[in-house]
């Protein structure tokens, strides 16, 4: 045997070619990973997030009940308001799972939760001159065919 024919036997390493498809087969398991993981994780805020708009649609038909109104926009930004007025309500579910913020928006935006709230003719109210009789809550969804998640007054 000669001395070449025999290194090319002895020889332990891989080729380049062979890195290569190693690496390639690595990256697209993880982008499988990472995807699923993207998927799961915009499952979990979603479902957060009607969870939270749940939570605020129960306090708020309770509010209801003993007042006969619902809270105005602004009274649903003031979290003293809220405190005392809705003391069963955890701030958190005024809070969008993406968001830092607790305030509510007053049209339907993404990482924010709109509370939208008329008087009984779709007007404008303040709970003064004009009772805030009706209200929409939404929350935008991430991935979905179905992009926003309501709940109305029950009025």
């Amino acid at each position: 045997m000669n001395m070449l024919t025999k290194l090319r036997k002895d020889e332990t390493g891989h080729s380049f070619l062979e890195l290569v498809a190693v690496c390639v087969v690595i990256g697209i398991l993880l982008t499988i990973i990472v995807a699923g993981f993207t998927t799961v994780e915009r499952n979990r805020q979603n479902q957060q997030r009607q969870t939270d708009i749940n939570n605020v649609y129960q306090q708020l038909e309770s509010y209801y009940v003993v007042h006969s109104f619902y809270p105005t926009f602004s009274d649903m930004n003031t979290t003293t308001w809220v405190g005392t007025n809705l003391p069963a309500l955890n701030l958190n579910s005024l809070r969008d799972p993406k968001s830092k913020s607790y305030l509510l928006t007053s049209v339907p935006t993404k990482d924010a939760y709109a509370y939208q709230v008329t008087a009984a003719d779709g007007g404008l109210c303040n709970n003064v001159a004009r009772l805030c009789i009706h209200y929409t809550l939404t929350a935008t969804l991430l991935g979905t065919a179905q992009h926003t998640y309501v709940r109305s007054s029950l009025n």
